[in-house]
């Protein structure tokens, strides 16, 4: 019998992949406990139809990620903050604050996980910060810290 694997079985192998077995491992095991599909004509069919628009998805993603990349290296963004006696920030600005100043002024949303900040920014002057956009891009923003 040949089934087509939609999870990776230890000894058996990866998903998509084409496997024979004996029948009753497939039926009663792989098809049984969700590991498998019978590889019929239609099921295959399938399969290919929901990975070519997997694909599809996939490329608009990046596509879209890319851009934001792009954007953010042409941004500075301007983050005003109050001053302490000695000119140091009161507190540090923080990743909730910058992806919050990026949406209000650039319409551009970011998940604040996905910032990477080395050190607390704690006083006035220039940064480069890191984001992690996913699918294995990094955009670089810079950040200008002012005080009022």
């Amino acid at each position: 019998m040949k089934v087509l694997l939609i999870k990776d079985v230890k000894s058996l192998g990866k998903k998509g992949e084409i496997k024979e077995v004996k029948d009753g491992y497939g039926k009663n095991f792989l098809i049984g406990k969700g590991f498998a599909l019978h590889a019929t004509n239609e099921v295959m069919k399938k399969y290919e139809a929901e990975q070519k628009r997997k694909a599809k998805q996939d490329a608009s993603e990046l596509a879209r990620l890319k851009d934001i990349e792009k954007k953010l290296a042409d941004l500075k963004l301007v983050i005003k903050r109050k001053l302490g006696a000695n000119g140091s920030l009161f507190g540090a600005v923080t990743k909730d604050e910058i992806a919050n100043e990026l949406a209000t002024e650039f319409n551009i949303e970011i998940d604040k996980k996905t910032i990477e900040i080395d050190k607390a920014i704690k006083m006035t002057g220039d940064f480069d910060i890191s984001i992690k956009l996913g699918h294995g891009i990094h955009a670089k923003l810079n950040v200008e810290i002012v005080g009022e």
